[in-house]
């Protein structure tokens, strides 16, 4: 009853803050208000929801599936780190500089670029200063940022919490209108169960009403049989002592679900996502690790390693699948089409 009156009494907010980004949203439809032009084939991967719906997984999918032929310039905003302004990653560059999710992208992948800037704009004045001709730049959590508009925008959104299920913040986790879905060219389905069939494909489809231009693909997430760190790798399937399991991410729960279905002994201790790990935290995740290892996500542990020895904490590889392996070449020829077109 108590939730219930609380999201009663939420209502006039978010009926004001719709209002409002829905009043931004006309501005750039009607051109009142202006978008950068990107120079170069970009490629745009957000959502509509406040987080969780594995942006993060794409981005690095599609920095795998082109860094061999394109040079790579990922811009991101770079949240919760402890600079300002626009940052060009560099071999000094750590989370604190610019970010968990982009340092993840910059440690995994050497041979890209990393631009962070809280106005996109400005990262893409950024980018044109050093970019070669044939480079491609990947946009990540770019949806609401409209001052900059992609060659593709692909819209993520889980499969057990759809955004058409959802309402607007801060009754629910919508930072605007599920109408933002339109301006969308790619939907993805994130997080799908392994055991997703063609009926529940199409009911969600259904579902989702796509418009003529948009393409719906379903993908889910794919985890490594092994965990690794710095100092070596082990087949998780080895693991034979309890541990902790240290999550700073929105949605832990298929991670936790994996591990579990792996029958292995675990403490999960959850933190919000992006935290950032005080002196007492580690030292509790320390008392709680015993003589068993520490798991954590890859993006965690860009913000854990320097707090803890390399030889106790390991993070599990997870890589984007497409349900459907047919679909995988389509989606991949319209990446490729996007860039062609150029």
């Amino acid at each position: 009853m108590g939730m219930k009156i609380l999201i009663t009494m939420l209502y006039p907010f978010a009926f004001i803050y719709g209002l409002i980004v829905r009043f931004r949203n006309i501005l750039f439809d009607k051109k009142v208000l202006k978008q950068q032009y990107i120079p170069l084939p970009s490629i745009g991967v957000g959502n509509l929801s406040s987080g969780g719906t594995g942006k993060s997984v794409v981005i690095d999918y599609l920095i795998t599936l082109l860094k061999k032929n394109y040079p790579i310039v990922v811009l991101s905003r770079g949240y919760k780190r402890k600079t300002k302004g626009v940052v060009v990653s560099s071999s000094k560059s750590t989370a604190a500089t610019i970010g968990d999710e982009p340092y993840q992208f910059l440690k995994k992948h050497s041979d890209i670029s990393v631009v962070v800037a809280e106005k996109r704009v400005l990262g893409i004045q950024k980018i044109k200063e050093f970019s070669v001709p044939n480079s491609v730049i990947l946009l990540d959590d770019i949806m609401q940022h409209r001052y900059v508009k992609p060659s593709l925008l692909i819209l993520t959104t889980t499969y057990e919490a759809p955004f058409f299920l959802d309402r607007i913040l801060p009754v629910g986790s919508l930072r605007e209108s599920k109408k933002g879905a339109k301006r969308a060219a790619v939907i993805l389905v994130t997080k799908c169960p392994d055991t997703l069939n063609h009926i529940q494909m199409n009911h969600f489809k259904e579902e989702l009403i796509l418009e003529k231009h948009q393409q719906l693909f379903f993908t889910k997430i794919q985890y490594s049989n092994r965990i690794v760190s710095n100092s070596g790798s082990q087949y998780i399937d080895q693991i034979s002592q309890p541990f902790v399991l240290v999550t700073g991410i929105a949605d832990p729960k298929p991670l936790v679900e994996f591990l579990k279905e792996k029958a292995l002994v675990f403490e999960h201790l959850s933190f919000p996502d992006h935290h950032i790990f005080k002196p007492s935290e580690i030292d509790q995740i320390q008392k709680l690790r015993a003589k068993g290892i520490v798991l954590t996500t890859e993006k965690d542990y860009t913000r854990l390693s320097p707090l803890m020895n390399e030889s106790e904490l390991y993070y599990l590889p997870i890589t984007m699948a497409f349900v459907n392996s047919e679909d995988q070449i389509i989606f991949d020829e319209t990446i490729q089409k996007t860039i062609n077109q150029f």
